[in-house]
């Protein structure tokens, strides 16, 4: 493994006192409520180099460096997750640039990595949440990080960004408080839920909630729905990585465990490596926490609230400075949903940069090519941030008519 700086997580709780609790889109009052961050770079005296980055679906907060251990996420801690997941993205002189800007990245209200959710200890039962823990839309992920700026004493970020499900909880940023971010960077991403999203995202939950071990979602202490959740998984999996890319990297034996699939016997290496994918993932993740970041998905919309058009929609943050990339071999969020953002962006004369990044990596072309994204991002950043810090021109002297 790569040699990195050793990072450590960070928390902070809040709606602590009941009579002051967190109320959650759909009126429902929660708390208390902690959320694991990690932070990388300094924050200036001003405050205003600050980027706040939002992970995709199954990410965490550590983004970048090298962190073996989070504090009540033991279990799921596994050895992938030690080196940050945007770890070449992060740093002096890459595309989020630590020797100016001071970047921010949390884990999601729900989430199974340090952040209250499903699997938290309730404080008035002293048992897990579990099929308790409240539905969590991206709107009150977005107001919970907020709380946590307002805490750092951050009014107004250089940025947001995030890609995937990332890029729907930056847009949501953006058009709800336009006066808290300057730049706006959406990767593979979009305006609203899918029609094939939604199917997919719906096979995942059935087969979640129709494992025999869910009960409910109170599985905590017990064996939990590893079937249900590593079958969610491969459903997904084919949407995020390229297809050639499966095939390459099933290229080696076929392993197959006793209790896989009730007697069918794996023949093709791509079955294998669907397999071991799935296995991997139970082993991270907590199916709880998928549900609920998957039903956020779900059901985001930001052209519904708006009379179904994106143009008013994104009005709000028209005078931002916007960076969108589409991938080309992208089948989770295809390049049509991008070139929709950037049509309204026109529409509304927004200043925007719309780069169409071409990869034979699918999806996870964000994850694994720093080199197609990070000139563009961290030209677009400093070019913000250079305009903000732009010394006031002093005004010419006045000329006395007598003597032209």
């Amino acid at each position: 493994m790569k040699t990195r700086p050793r990072v450590q997580s960070q928390y902070y709780t809040f709606a602590e006192d009941p009579a002051d609790r967190f109320v959650l889109e759909d009126g429902t009052q929660f708390g208390p409520i902690t959320l694991a961050y990690e932070t990388y770079g300094k924050l200036n005296a001003a405050g205003t180099n600050a980027i706040l980055l939002f992970h995709a679906l199954s990410g965490s907060h550590h983004a970048a460096g090298y962190n073996p251990n989070v504090k009540d996420a033991e279990r799921l801690w596994q050895e992938e997750n030690h080196l940050g997941w945007w770890d070449d993205f992060i740093g002096p002189g890459r595309a989020l640039d630590t020797d100016q800007f001071f970047v921010i990245c949390i884990n999601y209200l729900g989430g199974c990595y340090g952040s209250t959710g499903p699997g938290t200890t309730d404080p008035e039962t002293g048992k897990p949440y579990g099929k308790k823990f409240p539905v969590v839309s991206v709107s009150d992920v977005v107001n919970s990080q907020l709380r946590l700026l307002d805490h750092l004493g951050i009014q107004t970020l250089l940025a947001v960004i995030g890609g995937s499900l990332g890029g729907m909880m930056a847009m949501d940023f953006a058009t709800r408080f336009p006066k808290r971010t300057r730049c706006v960077i959406p990767i593979a991403s979009g305006v609203r839920a899918t029609t094939l999203q939604k199917l997919c995202n719906f096979e995942q939950i059935f087969a979640i909630q129709n494992d025999p071990n869910f009960h409910g979602g109170d599985y905590y202490g017990e064996a939990p729905p590893k079937k249900g959740l590593m079958l969610a998984r491969m459903i997904s999996h084919k949407y995020f990585v390229h297809l050639l890319v499966m095939e390459d990297r099933a290229r080696g034996e076929i392993v197959q465990e006793a209790d896989d699939l009730n007697g069918y016997r794996l023949r093709h290496q791509i079955e294998s490596y669907i397999l071991h994918q799935g296995r991997k993932f139970v082993k991270r993740f907590d199916a709880n926490t998928y549900l609920r970041i998957i039903e956020m998905w779900q059901h985001f919309d930001l052209k519904a609230r708006c009379g179904n058009s994106v143009v008013s929609a994104l009005t709000p943050c028209r005078n931002h400075r916007w960076l969108l990339f589409s991938i080309d071999s992208d089948v989770c969020f295809w390049p049509e949903e991008q070139a929709e953002i950037a049509e309204a962006l026109e529409a509304l004369g927004a200043t925007y940069q719309y780069i169409t990044v071409h990869s034979l990596k699918g999806h996870d072309s964000f994850l694994l090519e720093p080199e197609l994204f990070t000139p563009h991002i961290n030209f677009t950043i400093k070019e913000v941030w250079n305009s903000l810090n732009a010394p006031v021109a002093e005004p010419a002297p006045s000329r006395d008519p007598i003597y032209d």
